[in-house]
């Protein structure tokens, strides 16, 4: 099963759409196409690639503009195009793969992190401790090509057209050693130099601000450049990554994330907070 990339989700809504306001039912559609309810559902919510001739005969069934029918058709096309993450497929669940496929075409990011470094801005080395500490015990080539991964992931970051990234850090992560000292202080660094770039933000929330609301766990925010692309969410439990996309799941990790921003400290003083940090104070 393919990634649920923002453009097959796009591109299912679109076809939802279309279809309400042309008066079917998923059945009706579905017959005149000679296909079934559950495939054309699948279309719909982004769990099955559809065909450019799929797409061109759904609309064309709705009666969409010639105009629309193209630019739909070009979507269906693009979704279809491999992402830079497929020879790492195996590596990972597929409820981590869909995140990374999202994630990849994201204008928007907002990551907080209670227990760990965000993954956007974890070294290496770091990267290292903490595949080592994890859940499973994996082998050093298997530890190498997770490291490979999310430095590939971070690419982003600088690229020429790089996403915002706003990263929001307990303080508990910053002062948990991963690797040895050296390790950690490299890390430090990283994230002071990071923070200078103009689209990333690094806010530590200290421990004096107690209990709060992301103490139970990670959050990811995801935005998208098409108005048409709703926000996504993303929660880390003890099962996996959790992608989240109901109206009230959203609004709820929204006003959570917005509450972190008001307990962290502001970015410069984050930024003192953790040359305090380098010091060993």
């Amino acid at each position: 099963m393919a990634p649920k990339t923002a453009r097959a989700r796009r591109l299912g809504i679109a076809l939802r759409a279309h279809r309400e306001a042309a008066g079917l039912t998923l059945e009706a559609a579905a017959d005149e196409i000679n296909s079934t309810r559950s495939t054309l559902s699948r279309y719909e919510n982004a769990q099955t690639l559809v065909s450019p001739a799929t797409v061109r005969a759904l609309l064309s069934l709705y009666g969409v503009r010639p105009d629309e029918i193209a630019a739909a058709v070009q979507l269906a096309k693009d979704t279809r195009k491999p992402g830079w993450w497929v020879p790492y497929s195996h590596l990972l669940d597929k409820r981590t793969i869909d995140f990374i496929a999202l994630e990849a075409e994201a204008t928007a990011i907002a990551n907080f992190e209670p227990s760990i470094v965000p993954g956007l801005l974890q070294t290496a080395d770091y990267i290292r401790g903490v595949m080592r500490g994890g859940p499973h015990t994996l082998t050093d080539e298997q530890v190498e090509q997770r490291v490979k991964l999310r430095l590939d992931r971070q690419q982003r970051i600088t690229a020429a057209e790089p996403p915002i990234f706003d990263a929001i850090i307990d303080e508990g992560a910053l002062l948990r050693p991963v690797g040895d000292r050296t390790v950690m202080q490299a890390q430090l660094s990283h994230l002071l130099k990071t923070s200078e770039l103009p689209n990333v933000t690094v806010q530590v929330i200290p421990l004096a601000a107690g209990y709060h609301r992301g103490t139970r766990g990670s959050l990811h925010i995801l935005e998208f450049a098409d108005p048409e692309d709703p926000l996504i969410a993303s929660v880390e439990t003890v099962a996996g990554q959790m992608v989240l996309d109901r109206p009230g799941d959203l609004r709820t990790c929204t006003k959570i994330m917005e509450h972190l921003r008001t307990v962290a400290l502001s970015p410069a003083d984050s930024r003192d907070q953790l040359v305090q940090l380098m010091k060993g104070r």
